[in-house]
């Protein structure tokens, strides 16, 4: 397993729409160990292939305590969503130290193939629910971000952009 170096937003290749994938064969299997390893090293519940690069429609979560609960969601749509909605602070693994709220459905029940390209229905409320629809926004170029306030946005788009020539001073 390789550890996958993950885009930071305002990186406009987070805003690439993610295709379908045609088929979950070994060259997908391999993206989803390399994206869970990735995950858990930089302490993620929930990483979209788009984060690292790669434009198709792959998703890992795992929002159990021990970590140890991979979720895999490959070509995921989501089937139904609750009328409730719910406003809770979120991060994102591509801007890093920023959380801020974000008004999303309560429930979910999504479709998607598996790690082992199996259709599957899962129902999910909760951080999971929030995790899923976070990550399904990748998939198609949008970022956390784009929900808050244009002020905002360009403050942290600001703070993202002075860390970056920091790190690439040091």
């Amino acid at each position: 397993m390789a550890l996958l170096p993950i885009l930071c937003f305002p990186d406009p290749r987070l805003h690439t729409v993610a295709k379908p994938v045609e088929a979950v064969d070994g060259r997908i299997r391999t993206l989803v160990a390399d994206m869970l390893a990735t995950m858990y090293e930089a302490d993620g519940i929930g990483l979209a292939a788009t984060q690292v690069n790669v434009h198709e429609r792959v998703v890992v979560i795992d929002v159990s305590e021990q970590r140890n609960t991979p979720l895999v969601l490959i070509n995921p749509e989501i089937i139904w969503a609750s009328e409730e909605k719910q406003v809770g602070d979120e991060g994102c693994l591509s801007v890093p130290g920023i959380y801020d709220g974000v008004e999303r459905s309560t429930a979910i029940k999504v479709r998607a193939l598996d790690g082992d390209g199996r259709s599957r229905e899962i129902e999910a409320e909760g951080t999971l629910a929030v995790c899923i629809q976070h990550e399904m926004d990748h998939l198609l170029g949008k970022v956390f971000v784009e929900y808050l306030s244009p002020l905002k946005r360009n403050r942290i788009k600001t703070k993202m952009l002075k860390a970056r020539r920091d790190t690439e001073k040091a």
